[in-house]
């Protein structure tokens, strides 16, 4: 049986010609083409193969470049709009009749429908029983909830079909639903994926790695709990300053709570909980080498989880991307899929033309700066031990080689004395490609230099313009030290240039502790959720807290740190702009957090990609137009529904300063 959300292009045509069809709840189902639709519940095979089709129409979550997340927020950016719509977004094009790839309202709702239509008829296929049955029907409610979830990250709140599966080519008074209310919407769908969460297995077997289990259905609940008791949506200044006049126009009813209400951080806190109960899930590490750094003086030595001194903080973080880890036994996935789409985002990292790459993705000043020294300080605040310089080049002509990687002594001194998650996930002016698949020596262990006239800077020979670095930092992390581009036909002396195969992680565990001390962080009181007994337990929080710090080689909290709540919070924020870089989380966090019109409105910044020597070095706003456009709009929040489906719905409400 394949592999749950392996994608495919099945049905893609006849997608497309469903959505172009009439309201987006009346759908003709698509199946008939492969399979009768009389046959599809008259047996298990059918119905197993029809159900999987359903699969196959989801996205492949690594394919960055047409999705909300990463490059419709702060923490990338590109010049290649025409390839990256995300861009589009953050430059205000998007409109209810111009939406591009973020049109998912009548896609997601196919899903809903064949779900609803298997749900029906399941019955129908009396050689399906018992636990298999059981077991079939916790993935269909998954699917169901999967789809619901997504229309929520990109629409907010949504309609609700419940086990409704509407007839076609009725009137226009049939199909005209409501929108529900974003807390109706969120505990609707949280309701679905723990009834999903009891039927679905707890452990997938690497054979089916890919599908969802029951913690991938509860990591998803913890996401939208979070999301639901964050200031945005919960009654805050932000709630109110949003959507405080934003109402359903059949009732006048508040699409968006304005009233706050403490208690949705203890939801989301409780089911944070019982993921890391459950005893499934842990952080991915790697045992101590020989060529393992030292740790610096403020990280306990203790065994990790209680520190780091037996474990390789930079293997431990890099190998679950770059593909050195097994990913199908990965302990830290709590959903995670093959993904070609990843696969081809890494080319983007590498250089354009020489090194077959497409040199189109650029990692802003401010992530850089984000990520903190060895020893646990921000770069504002280092030490003597490790300094954080900004005056010239670290020319002591000794490389440093520690856990595989390779910091050239004759790099700036910006990039030396970096926690170990920098040198996993960034690619800066002088860092080592080692490219080791590739066949010709010379093209082996290359340093990448960005400045103007460098082998990766806007001069090296190029005959397209938008495929060049504008920041002076790429995305190294989901790139292995094999990696390389190119093929017979492709360059020359590329040949046995490989790419070692990935998996795009939708859910991880450090996510889900980094979301339970977020949780408690906001509590004043105790409550009660689901026989958790939750309040702002300070030693819980350093213990989850510095279980993520421990994993990357820092120190963990203070007693000072703890003791202050907003502290926390941007220690919180931080932590997750770092932790989870490119993994579609900081798109949703700023916005959830009521911050994204503060975060936007700083500049895209870098090296001086016009310059060499050490003028290259200096931090300037990225001199592109696709920067100097970008918009900052509080509508730009949500996506659009397209207009034709706001016409032709009585009862539907469009989201919030999209008129047209």
């Amino acid at each position: 049986m394949k592999d749950f959300f392996k994608n495919t292009i099945v049905c893609a045509c006849l997608v497309v010609i469903t959505m172009s069809s009439c309201n987006y709840l009346d759908i003709a189902d698509n199946f008939e083409e492969a399979i009768k639709y009389d046959s599809i519940f008259s047996n298990k095979t059918n119905l197993e193969r029809y159900t999987w089709n359903i699969a196959s129409l989801f996205p492949d979550e690594g394919w960055k470049f047409d999705k909300l997340g990463t490059y419709a927020c702060d923490e990338a950016f590109s010049i290649m709009v025409s390839d990256y719509t995300a861009i589009d977004f953050v430059q205000g094009n998007i409109t209810p009749t111009n939406l591009r790839s973020f049109n998912i309202w009548n896609s997601m709702y196919i899903i809903v429908r064949k779900v609803n239509t298997v749900l029906k008829n399941i019955d129908k296929a009396t050689d399906l029983k018992g636990k298999e049955k059981e077991e079939l029907m916790g993935y269909l409610y998954f699917m169901r909830a999967y789809a619901y979830y997504r229309l929520i990250t990109y629409y907010g709140p949504i309609v609700i079909l419940g086990d409704d599966v509407l007839e076609t080519n009725e009137t226009a008074k049939y199909y005209d639903r409501t929108r529900s209310t974003f807390d109706e919407s969120v505990d609707y769908v949280c309701s679905e994926l723990e009834r999903s969460a009891s039927l679905m297995p707890s452990v997938v077997t690497p054979s089916y790695f890919g599908r969802p289990s029951a913690g991938s259905a509860l990591g998803l609940s913890a996401r939208l709990r979070l999301i639901q008791a964050s200031p945005l949506w919960n009654g805050g200044t932000a709630a109110r300053r949003t959507y405080g006049t934003w109402k359903r126009s059949t009732d006048g009813v508040n699409y968006v709570s304005q009233t706050y209400d403490e208690k949705r951080w203890a939801q989301a806190a409780a089911v944070c909980k019982r993921i890391i109960d459950s005893n499934i899930y842990a952080l991915h590490t790697v045992k101590k080498m020989p060529d393992t750094a030292p740790l610096p003086d403020n990280v306990p030595q203790y065994s990790f989880p209680l520190g780091a001194g037996d474990i390789d903080p930079f293997r431990s973080y890099s190998d679950m991307f770059t593909g050195e880890s097994p990913f199908a036994r990965n302990p830290e996935f709590l959903w995670a899929q093959r993904s070609s789409g990843l696969e081809n985002y890494s080319r983007h990292a590498f250089p354009y033309e020489i090194y077959n790459g497409f040199a189109t993705v650029s990692v802003p000043q401010k992530v850089i700066d984000a990520y903190r020294m060895a020893d646990g300080r921000t770069i504002e605040n280092s030490s003597e031990e490790y300094p954080y310089q900004t005056d010239g080049i670290w020319n002591n002509g000794t490389d440093r080689i520690y856990s595989g990687y390779t910091l050239k002594g004759n790099v700036h001194k910006m990039y030396v004395n970096r926690e170990m998650r920098f040198y996993a996930s960034i690619g800066f002016s002088g860092a080592l490609w080692p490219m080791l698949s590739s066949s010709n020596l010379s093209k082996r262990n290359v340093q990448f230099w960005y400045n103007l006239n460098g082998n990766a800077g806007k001069n090296s020979t190029r005959d397209l313009r938008y495929n060049v670095n504008t920041t002076g930092y790429t995305l190294k992390k989901f790139v292995h030290a094999e990696d390389s581009w190119g093929a017979p036909g492709q360059g020359t002396g590329y040949e046995n240039s490989r790419r070692l195969e990935k998996a795009y992680p939708i859910i991880r565990y450090a996510e889900i502790l980094l979301a339970y001390v977020e949780a408690l962080n906001n509590l004043s009181t105790t409550y009660t959720i689901d026989g958790y007994q939750l309040s702002r337990d300070i030693d819980e929080m350093r213990y989850y807290f510095n279980m993520v710090r421990f994993r990357a080689g820092l120190p963990g909290l203070t007693d000072a740190e703890l003791n202050s709540k907003e502290t926390m919070q941007e220690l919180i924020e931080r932590e997750r702009m770092v932790e989870l870089l490119h993994e579609n989380a900081r798109f949703w966090d700023v916005r959830r957090w009521g911050k994204y019109e503060i975060t936007e409105r700083e500049p895209i910044q870098g090296m001086d990609m016009d310059a060499d020597g050490l003028a290259y070095y200096n931090i300037v706003p990225v001199n592109q137009v696709v920067a100097r456009n970008r918009v900052v709009d509080k509508k730009l929040i949500l996506v659009p529904i397209e207009l034709n489906e706001v016409r032709k719905s009585l009862s539907m409400d469009q989201n919030p300063g999209y008129q047209y």
